[in-house]
């Protein structure tokens, strides 16, 4: 532990597992003061633990509100915010409903919206304050099939630029990151023969692991990453280079 963040207090949705547990344990080693995992799901093996782990449905700005109020109640402020939380459907277009579009819209982008507009006026009270949208490559390249999961994948993206570019003068930092495939509860019940391809794509030739998007939200949560907004932080193996 280097204390990257001490003193600093962060919420992460979808915490309970997968890469959002990772980002939350992370930031406790490296000396957060307070680290909120917020999530639908039940987190495993908390005993030694001193993440926070809260209940939060992501597409409900009533819980947001919630949430966020009891945070700066009982912490006095909130300096990261990392929406992580997300599911991912593999419908294309002519497959996709209504009712799934929504779906997917509603947790990976619409909460996204809900968790800023929340945190905002928090950071701009602070004058400071670091936002992580977790995105995924597929925000910057075409894929076939998962309409609406590419749909909101990039919107996150300038979306992301639109907060930086508004919020600048506030002292409030805002950031995409876009991870490739990485070993998760998320994908482990996906196809082989798209794992396959997802590796066989990479120049690394392998998949990656939640620590290594872990590190790359904490260097964008903390101070080291002062200068650093509006951008996409790419995490995928090299999939993407060629």
């Amino acid at each position: 532990m280097v204390d990257r963040l001490k003193g600093k207090v962060a919420l992460i949705t979808g915490g309970a597992r997968g890469q959002g547990r990772e980002m939350a344990e992370l930031f406790t080693r490296e000396g957060a003061q307070a680290v909120i995992a917020a999530d639908i799901l039940d987190p495993a093996d908390t005993e030694n633990s001193t993440v926070e782990f809260v209940k939060l449905d992501v597409t409900k700005d009533d819980e947001w509100k919630a949430t966020v109020d009891r945070i700066v109640a009982d912490h006095g402020k909130i300096d990261i915010l990392v929406n992580n939380a997300g599911i991912c459907l593999y419908e294309p277009i002519l497959e996709t409903s209504n009712e799934l579009y929504d779906r997917v819209l509603d947790v990976d982008l619409k909460s996204i919206f809900f968790g800023m507009r929340e945190v905002l006026p928090h950071m701009i009270e602070k004058q400071a304050g670091s936002i992580i949208n977790v995105s995924s490559i597929w925000g910057l390249a075409g894929v076939p099939n998962s309409f609406a999961y590419q749909a909101a994948k990039g919107a996150i993206l300038n979306i992301s630029k639109n907060v930086a570019a508004t919020h600048g003068t506030d002292g409030i930092r805002c950031n995409s990151l876009h991870p490739g495939y990485i070993l998760s509860p998320m994908n482990e019940h996906q196809a082989p023969e798209i794992n396959e391809a997802l590796i066989a794509g990479t120049v690394l030739k392998r998949p990656g692991i939640p620590i290594e998007t872990a590190y790359a939200v904490l260097f964008l949560a903390s101070d080291e990453a002062s200068y650093v907004t509006g951008t996409a932080l790419v995490v995928d193996g090299g999939y993407l280079a060629p």
